[in-house]
């Protein structure tokens, strides 16, 4: 879905992420959910397969995380840090 973007810098931990956007002066944070999500979609994996992973490892509601994750996935893409 998301590919590297040349003006976006990320710093990500266990404590979650920090992304520095340098085309439009922001940093956004993110925390250890959501670093988990933009790593795997930077990674190159579906948004279908992040999901699947994320419901995996947590042992969470799949509808409920692929509700939860489209969602914030909209918003990484109003904040313009991921792709439309």
């Amino acid at each position: 879905m998301a590919s590297p973007t040349f003006n976006l810098r990320a710093i990500v931990s266990g404590d979650g992420a920090a992304i520095l956007d340098m085309e439009h002066d922001s940093i956004s944070t993110l925390n250890p959910t959501g670093a988990y999500v933009w790593q795997g979609l930077q990674q190159g994996q579906s948004i279908e397969t992040v999901i699947a992973n994320l419901a995996r490892d947590t042992g969470a509601d799949a509808l409920l995380v692929e509700s939860d994750v489209r969602e914030f996935v909209e918003e990484l893409q109003q904040k313009r840090l991921l792709p439309r």
